[in-house]
């Protein structure tokens, strides 16, 4: 008889262990963890709070999303408006001034309270992607030595593939070969019909025609986390706001890359068969993840290089978190 009862106490017990599970960012960095990884993860964890915590999981569906890019809404900490927080990653990291001929921009640069000014500058904001300053942003707080901070993608991808003599703080790596690291980046192709993989982009960098391609990178928080054979990433503007992907990993600790479409011979990035008819065909984890950048640094620089600064009201100024 106590038997039973202990056995249906616990069975009652178990959803209240699972809902209180620790959050990723909450646990502490593993041991040998380099500074500059640490930094890094601290960073893009920060602003992931801000935002709310929204995610994807590991079936490629949105399971969290609160605040995104325009809305004139408080973040978590009651501070700035979200859309103040992306002019924030355009200003800080440096990547404003090269888009300064979009429309918009140059509103973006300017001070905010003039309602004309803030409209084009939110528009600015919607109509260009922002990832890559997310990115830039998070490497500029986190003081990463020598990256190549851009609008794009595709630049500090192919700075990895060139590699700089071995100066520069990430290396191109094939994700389905090595394991990823917090710290580190998975990058994949985007706008494309077919899918290239890890070859593809090699031959395309090699051959110099990437150009000005069209690509996404995201920053690993963590890995395997309890032996979850999960990975955690963050980027901006993922479903326009600063979310947390899951992904899947095999029992070795790599990335275990989710099937093609099952209505199409060639893998293609955004299936064109996903509607509430055919609920198997949505996947957002479904892409072609062709690039894991390596952080290779393992120290942050001293000072932070003079960027732009954000010429936000001072009371809103203060409240923006500092890193840890």
């Amino acid at each position: 008889m106590a038997y039973r009862f202990l056995s249906c106490c616990l069975v009652l017990l178990l959803p209240a262990f699972a809902a209180s599970a620790a959050e990723v960012c909450d646990i502490p960095p593993r041991y040998g963890l380099s500074d500059t990884a640490k930094a890094i993860v601290r960073s893009a964890c920060n602003e992931h709070r801000l935002w709310y915590r929204p995610f994807i999981d590991r079936d490629g569906r949105i399971a969290s999303l609160g605040v995104t890019e325009a809305e004139a809404v408080h973040l978590a900490d009651n501070g700035l408006y979200a859309w103040q927080r992306v002019v924030g990653y355009w200003r800080d990291s440096g990547t404003l001034s090269a888009m300064g001929a979009i429309p918009g921009a140059s509103s973006c640069m300017q001070p905010t309270g003039s309602r004309y000014t803030d409209s084009d500058c939110r528009a600015f904001l919607v109509d260009n992607p922002w990832s890559a300053a997310f990115i830039s942003w998070v490497m500029t707080r986190a003081s990463v030595p020598n990256f190549n901070r851009s609008p794009r993608h595709i630049d500090y991808i192919r700075a990895a593939y060139q590699g700089g003599g071995g100066a520069l703080p990430y290396r191109l790596a094939d994700p389905t070969s090595e394991r990823p690291a917090p710290g580190d980046m998975l990058c994949y192709l985007r706008d494309r019909s077919t899918t290239l993989n890890f070859s593809g982009l090699v031959q395309a960098l090699g051959s110099g025609n990437a150009g000005h391609w069209k690509s996404h990178c995201e920053v690993v928080i963590g890995a395997n986390m309890g032996g979850d054979r999960t990975l955690y990433l963050i980027g901006g503007n993922v479903a326009n706001t600063v979310a947390m992907r899951k992904l899947t990993l095999d029992r070795t600790g790599l990335l275990e890359l989710p099937k093609a479409s099952s209505s199409s011979t060639t893998a293609t990035l955004v299936e064109p068969g996903c509607s509430p008819g055919q609920e198997d065909e949505c996947n957002l984890n479904r892409q072609d993840w062709a690039a894991l950048l390596k952080l290779t640094a393992t120290a942050p620089v001293r000072q932070v290089p003079v960027v732009s600064p954000t010429t936000l009201p001072p009371t809103q100024n203060t409240a923006v978190p500092p890193t840890r």
